[in-house]
């Protein structure tokens, strides 16, 4: 069995959004590491450069200052080496436009922040959970944005 961890990054300028997260995280009875960014450009520097791993799993908040989520994500599937990451969007945002546009720019998944702890906690062992593989290559919209109610 492989002892790696789930190597996880969060992408979120909001810097209690990043502390709730890694804290939920941390609670989950799987093996993590998760690597923090306070914004897209800064992400987009650790992914572009030669010592970074590619994740299992990208969460991605929309708006963020110097380069937004949606301006990452569109870069991202733009490079072949990054092109099959999974990348779940992970936004206050509840907009229609918002939520079709990361789908057709080639999110993985859309995930609503949650206002509670326990919620985050629940949605997390969720999409951590998921056999990516499998869950990308069936896409449509049903099965695109995660329901947390």
């Amino acid at each position: 069995m492989n002892n790696e961890p789930l190597h996880i990054l969060l992408a979120d300028d909001d810097e209690d959004d990043r502390i709730f997260f890694k804290d939920a995280i941390g609670e989950l009875k799987i093996h993590t590491q998760v690597t923090t960014f306070e914004h897209g450009k800064e992400l987009m520097q650790y992914l572009n450069s030669k010592e970074y791993r590619i994740p299992h799993l990208l969460f991605l908040d929309l708006n963020m200052p110097y380069k937004n989520g949606m301006e990452c994500l569109i870069e991202i599937r733009a490079k072949q080496n990054l092109k099959d990451m999974a990348v779940a969007i992970y936004s206050t945002s509840a907009s229609e436009l918002d939520i079709e546009e990361a789908f057709v720019s080639g999110a993985n998944i859309y995930i609503r922040k949650p206002n509670n702890f326990a919620e985050l906690r629940r949605i997390l062992s969720e999409v951590i959970s998921i056999n990516w593989q499998y869950h990308s290559s069936g896409m449509n919209k049903d099965n695109f944005i995660l329901n947390i109610y």
